[in-house]
């Protein structure tokens, strides 16, 4: 079968579904953040549990939702080892392999593009694909002037790595900006513009010739990507303000929280699952209703009659979840009911740290507020 390809059209990226027919599970490669809500509207359509967010590099053109993908889903994140995205839980190796039901996914080191871009080798029955990412564009490849690229690097990428797959091999960019969906590897060994039938030398001085203008948004996503997209603002004057949001009353820090529970202003719900509260701790005085429950993480049938119960009688309510991503969705189901709901930024646990770590760099624990452990 083939892989699910969605499309970002502000960015033009292609996100991709693999999916193991008899486990429905599915493993996702490049997600878009400004995609979550569809994208995890097709794994429920399709009745699928995901096992892991897969990363080619750390994208300059668009931030990842890979950590508010395993937020909902409770999936892994994966990331090749050389982009130095520590946040993600499983760094990625050249020959590694990724196993999402009776599925593989081979594991390919194909720098140049970026000094730590992959490619992942996916063979389906009969047939093989291969996932380039920003290395191999049909009828094209990635730049090179910008993230550790190298046109050297990815010269011996396309030829000695990628070109070496057998010619069926199926190719799934990660960008096309034609409206052209797949291509093959014997189609871009014979008639690649950039790079068929060239020398090194001839490759080496087509890439450095390109003048490509920088990234829109490479300021604001390579930061972002390097920790798996997760992005909070909350500091400084702004702990003590309402920050506004699309779609609920406003994101609010931990402080400010617990200054509204204190005084009375405000119902302080906790929407992570029971084994959360049960593990790694909760907060006295919180109402717990649950956003989406184990096992599988499917939404909790009675939250709306149990958030709408909580928010009788026009009562602010502050929503907690591990790292404020459910919380958002809590919140805006919320406001659809007619409540007057707020998301608490950063969450019970915090961000993962650079060892993939929460609970050392933010979070209501961190920020020394009350909590306890059973």
């Amino acid at each position: 079968m083939d892989p699910i390809q969605l499309f970002d059209p502000a960015s033009s990226t292609y996100t991709y579904v693999l999916v193991d027919e008899d486990s429905r599970q599915a493993l996702i490669i490049d997600p878009v953040d400004e995609q979550l809500e569809r994208d995890l509207q097709v794994l429920r359509e399709r009745g699928l549990t995901l096992a892991w967010t897969v990363e080619t590099h750390a994208h300059a053109d668009h931030i990842t939702s890979a950590a508010r993908l395993a937020e909902h889903s409770g999936a892994r994140t994966a990331a090749p080892e050389g982009c130095q995205i520590g946040t993600a839980s499983e760094q990625l190796t050249h020959g590694q392999v990724l196993n999402f039901g009776a599925q593989q996914l081979r594991c390919l080191h194909t720098p140049g593009h970026t000094a730590g871009s992959m490619s992942f080798v996916w063979a389906c029955g009969p047939t093989r694909h291969v996932f380039t990412g920003d290395t191999l564009l049909i009828n094209g490849c990635g730049r090179t002037d910008f993230q550790s690229g190298s046109p050297e690097a990815l010269y011996h990428s396309l030829t000695q790595v990628l070109f070496a797959l057998p010619d069926d091999t199926l190719v799934w960019p990660g960008h096309d900006y034609q409206g052209r969906s797949h291509s093959r590897i014997g189609d871009e060994k014979r008639s690649n513009v950039r790079v068929a039938g060239k020398s090194l030398a001839e490759f080496v001085a087509t890439m450095r010739q390109l003048n490509l203008p920088r990234p829109r948004r490479i300021d604001e996503a390579v930061p972002a990507n390097l920790s798996s997209g997760l992005r909070h603002d909350a500091g400084g004057d702004v702990l003590a303000m309402v920050q506004p949001a699309e779609g609920y009353a406003g994101d609010v820090s931990p402080q400010l929280a617990w200054d509204w529970v204190q005084s009375g202003q405000a119902v302080l719900v906790d929407v992570r699952t029971d084994a959360e509260r049960a593990w790694v701790g909760f907060v006295p005085g919180a109402e717990a209703l649950a956003w989406k429950q184990w096992p599988g993480m499917g939404p909790n049938p009675d939250f709306d009659a149990g958030v709408q119960a909580l928010g009788a009688g026009g009562r602010k309510l502050l929503m907690l979840c591990r790292s404020g991503v459910r919380s958002v969705a809590a919140a805006q189901r919320a406001t659809v009911l007619g409540l007057q709901a707020y998301n608490i930024l950063e969450g019970f646990e915090g961000d993962p740290d650079a060892q993939a770590q929460r609970g050392k760099q933010g979070g209501w624990r961190f920020h020394g507020l009350p909590w306890r452990q059973n």
